[in-house]
């Protein structure tokens, strides 16, 4: 299927992404030619989505080591666990970032190569990541719309469209296959306090999709379920833990518990990098805490005096007794059966 968006592209020297914190207003494309620039892209949300992100990190370190691979071996491997430690210090939740580094480290720690041959290897890697996003993206898609049957009306929160990915994206991509399948769904699309990621940017991807959707509050989601207009909820997720325990774009629990108590089925869209089986429970998952002005002010406009007290994660964990099933690369499956699943 054609992508909707290029969200990111490697161009050999640095990486073009398109800068979301301009959606929908205006499409602006930047170069991103050092690691500290991807680092700031990431941390301010020009890009964001969980896969997005794992491979926007991944070739931020490739362009440190490209800057470093002239140096003596000693010097260029330091330079590398500075690098690595700096790119992971970026945001804590998003699993994929520290999936990516992970096989780049292992790379560069286990190498017997000189800087240059690294280097080279780990360009290497960086594609072969972004290809296999890529073609994650279209396996969930495919099996996500054999789930969508014609006329269905889906609720979706946050953005896991393309924009969260090098593809067709996760939670939006079995949509997409559905429509071009020519199946009718409608889908809901939760606005996603405090940044807008639901009505700014899958909003603006199922659009140009051509997909028939509307906008609602995050607050409309539960009587819209009273009413019987949602049939079904798909997100996307940043970290999933070996139970089953799910770290989300906060507000997602909250659509999960309400899904349950109107017995919605509720489905989380995730490849192979976001499932950290390290981590036992939903306990585990390190949650970032964002600025408080994210809340105090919308598109640049105050929305609440100076002097209060704000409190902004930016994601919640939904228990895994709340997920009906996981749709990943390789199959629909309920969380008890996760750990037989063979990436």
């Amino acid at each position: 299927m054609e992508q909707i968006v290029k969200t990111l592209k490697w161009k050999g020297n640095y990486l073009q992404i398109i800068d979301q914190s301009f959606l929908p207003i205006k499409e602006k494309y930047i170069k991103l030619d050092t690691i500290e620039k991807v680092y700031d892209a990431i941390k301010t949300l020009k890009i964001r989505g969980a896969p997005a992100i794992g491979l926007a990190a991944s070739f931020g370190l490739l362009l440190a080591a490209k800057k470093a691979s002239t140096m003596d071996k000693k010097r260029f491997m330091d330079e590398m666990a500075k690098a690595i430690r700096f790119i992971k210090s970026c945001r804590p939740t998003a699993f994929n970032l520290f999936y990516g580094i992970g096989r780049l480290q292992s790379i560069i720690e286990n190498s017997q190569l000189d800087p240059q041959q690294i280097t080279k290897k780990m360009e290497d890697e960086c594609k072969k990541m972004f290809e296999e996003d890529l073609k994650s993206c279209t396996s969930i898609g495919e099996y996500g719309e054999s789930i969508l049957k014609d006329g269905m009306r889906v609720l979706t929160h946050c953005n896991a469209g393309g924009l969260a990915t090098s593809g067709i994206g996760t939670a939006l991509a079995p949509i997409y296959l559905a429509k071009r399948k020519g199946k009718e769904i409608t889908v809901f699309v939760d606005e996603t306090r405090p940044v807008l990621q639901g009505a700014r940017l899958t909003m603006w991807e199922l659009k140009k999709a051509g997909v028939k959707a509307i906008l609602i509050c995050d607050n409309m989601a539960g009587f819209l379920m009273q009413q019987g207009k949602i049939d079904l909820v798909i997100t996307g997720a940043d970290r999933i833990a070996k139970n089953g325990d799910t770290a989300n774009k906060i507000g997602t629990y909250s659509i999960a518990v309400l899904a349950n108590y109107h017995k919605i089925p509720f489905y989380v869209a995730a490849p192979y990098s976001t499932f950290d089986f390290s981590i036992s429970d939903g306990s585990g998952i390190p949650i970032e805490y964002r600025d408080r002005e994210e809340v105090k002010r919308i598109m640049g406009q105050v929305i609440s005096p100076d002097d209060v007290d704000i409190y902004n994660p930016a994601f919640d964990i939904t228990p895994h007794n709340l997920i009906t099933a996981f749709i990943t690369e390789k199959g629909v499956f309920s969380p008890d059966l996760l750990t037989n699943i063979n990436f």
